[in-house]
Order: structure tokens, then sequence, then C-alpha cells
């Protein structure tokens, strides 16, 4: 399985989520991914020792799969010069410095354009490279406040709430590889190279089309509205006898099934809920009056009647049992691959299907320096020079 990236080479000058997200997903699609971590101490998340598989860091190893490793201390000399030797030939370099920090080194994008024109700089930052915020840095939690994400997620009336998973690093990690894919498909008519430039702020943005879209008709700040939409009901979580399920009854026809199937016809012609703004207008005590259903019988006896008729409807999983889940298997989002340490674990999948030239897993996140010298002597690095470097701290190999 060579994936449609086959033949791409990138630099991963990049640690912790959205940087390593993006080469994740190149790697997964066939792109040989060179991850270069500092010395010393390498990627930031190594050191998430709280959540350790035989002492390596859990984290590390699920955002890194698919890559060659090599341990390079940028603040030397020598180890500055292998950098630049290996971004000579390459197709892609992602950074999630803060930015100037590279361009301090002698890495930034002007100087690696006259280095390489076919070059491909991927650079993700906290606000983006222009702007009266772009010397800022940014983590996830920060953008989800700036975005407003925060002011609209939880229940109503309560505090501020992040999103459970960090959104924008992940999407920024996505955007970037999209944006990746599209100047190098760009690239196959010019010839030339160019910047990518996305952030944190931009990937969290995003996330608002909705409740942008609202502020934008009607000049008022959209509230937290739990698991409920913003736009339709009946559109959330329910309790059952035992748990939870989401019901989505996005159009008039999944209402009309719903209000059958939990055996409250009636309210199909109750004017506080006969169009999606009746239901809108009465959200609070419709979802009373269905919640009052609802909890009569399990989750798996109303999953299987509300299916049977149509309506969208699912179980509110833990992690655990979406793992475990058969349509998770089928799809192949849970994987296995063997580490030289950490042994036998297991990583999500490629999220991306293709008929033709698949992506795949093919191998474990590398230890910090694994593939120093093999990757230093197909730059021309002899064996003696190698030591040197390793010597004077330039490199270090596992």
């Amino acid at each position: 399985m060579s994936g449609p990236l086959k033949g791409i080479k990138v630099v991963e000058l990049a640690q912790i989520m959205a940087g390593p997200t993006c080469g994740m997903m190149l790697a997964d699609l066939g792109a040989d991914v060179i991850k270069v971590e500092k010395l010393p101490g390498g990627d930031d998340s190594r050191s998430y020792r709280e959540h350790t598989i035989n002492g390596e860091s859990a984290p590390f190893l699920m955002m890194n799969r698919n890559k060659l490793g090599i341990a390079v201390n940028l603040k030397v000399e020598g180890g500055l010069a292998v950098v630049k030797r290996l971004l000579a030939n390459a197709d892609v370099v992602i950074e999630n410095y803060r930015p100037g920090t590279l361009d301090k080194l002698g890495l930034g994008y002007e100087l690696l354009a006259q280095l390489n024109p076919r070059l491909i700089y991927c650079a993700i930052s906290g606000y983006g490279r222009t702007g009266p915020y772009a010397d800022k840095g940014g983590f996830d939690l920060i953008a989800q406040g700036f975005s407003g994400l925060m002011s609209v997620t939880g229940l109503p009336g309560g505090e501020p709430m992040k999103c459970g998973s960090p959104v924008s690093d992940i999407n920024a990690g996505i955007l970037a590889a999209l944006g990746v894919v599209s100047a190098l498909l760009s690239r196959s008519v010019t010839g030339k190279g160019q910047m990518v430039d996305t952030s944190l702020m931009e990937a969290a943005v995003q996330q608002t089309y909705w409740q942008s879209a609202l502020y934008f008709a009607t000049g008022v700040n959209p509230e937290p509205s739990g698991s409920g939409h913003v736009l339709a009901a009946p559109y959330q979580a329910f309790p059952t006898k035992d748990g939870w399920i989401n019901i989505g009854g996005a159009n008039q026809a999944n209402w009309e099934r719903i209000a059958t199937v939990i055996g409250l016809p009636r309210l199909i012609v109750d004017p506080r809920f006969k169009t999606n703004a009746d239901r809108m207008t009465h959200k609070q005590e419709l979802a009373e009056l269905i919640a009052g259903r609802t909890r009569t019988r399990s989750s798996a006896d109303w999953i299987l009647n509300l299916e049977a008729s149509g309506v969208p409807v699912g179980p509110i999983n833990k992690i655990g049992e979406m793992l475990a889940d058969p349509q998770v298997a089928a799809r192949a989002m849970v994987v296995e691959v063997n580490h030289p340490k950490a042994g036998k674990t297991k990583a999500l999948g490629l999220p991306i299907k293709f008929s033709d030239t698949p992506g795949s897993v093919r191998s474990a996140a590398p230890l910090l320096g694994q593939h120093t010298r093999v990757v230093l002597m197909s730059l021309g690095y002899s064996d003696k020079e190698i030591k040197a470097l390793e010597k004077g701290g330039a490199v270090a190999c596992a």
C-alpha cells in the first residue's frame, strides 16, 4: 500500500499536536515524513509521562506513527547544516515554531525558497503569520476561548467550557495537510513551491460556521445549548432507562416519526411543535416531554425502534465503547503497530479511504534519534562524519 503521496518527501520541524497531525496525515497518505526532533529531550509530548506504554509516552506514540525520526540540535552549527541539507531536496517542510524563530536560525521561508524553489513551506502558528497578533504564541485552549467556541459550549448558564477534544490543534493540522496537498497540486503546474500559512485561531474560528451565521443574521451572540442544536429541534441527547442516546429530528419528517415512535403522535399537531420554528421557540418544553418517554425504556430498545422507523439515532459512547464498536473495526479505525520498546500498541487508523491508492499505518512512532544514522547516510554523510556530529552534540542516534 503506497498511498497517493508516494514519493513526496516531508520534513517535520514540529511538535506536540497541530504540526504532527499534519505530518501524520501526510505520512498515512504515503509521504516519506522525516521528523526532526530537538535536542535535548525531543518532542515535548515525549514528556507527557502520566500515560505511558512500557515507558513510552502514549500521546507521542499516537501522533507520530509512519515517520522516520532524527534528533538534531539546531543551535549547533553541524545540526543546522544537517537540516539544511535535508531541506535542499525536500518537497515539504512543516513547522509550528513561534513566528520568527526559524528565521533567526536561517530556516525561514525566504531563505529556504532560495535554497529549494520547489519547497512547500507549511507554517502553523497561534494566530497566523500576518496581522497584529502574528507574534503571539498560541495553544488550543487559548484559541478555543478567542474564537468564541468556549462561549457556546456547555450548558446554558454554565461557566465557559472548552471542547473535550483539542479541536483547534487537530483542525489546524487537517487544514495544514489540505493546504500542503493543494500547494503540491499547484506546483505540478507551475513548478514552484509556496508558503502554506494557517493557525490555531483560524482552525477554531472555522468551527463556528453556524454560530457566526446566526450572529451575522441577528447581531445577537449565541449562547451554549448543551447537546442541542442551534437551528433544529428535537436534535439532542435524551436520557433513557439505562443511559443516554442522541436523537436527530433535523427535519419535519423525522420529527413526525419521533413523535409517533415515542407514543406522542398528538404533539405533531400541537401548535407549540408544528414547525421547526415552533419547536425551537418551545425547545425546553419539547425536550422535557420527549425525555419523559425516553426514560421508560433502555437505550438499545429505543435505538432499535427509532432506527426501524428511519430516525437518525445513536448511542452516546464512552471512548472504550467507541473503540470496540464493530463499525469502527470494519472501517479499520483501530490498527496495531509494533514499537521497539512499547511492543504491540494500538493507534487510530486513517479516516480517508481510497479505491486505488489506499493509505496505511506502516510503522510505530520512532524512538528519539532512531533513524538519525540512516537518514544522514542517505544525505551523503560518512560514518566518520556522523560520529563526529554525534560527539559534538549536533545529532543523537538511538
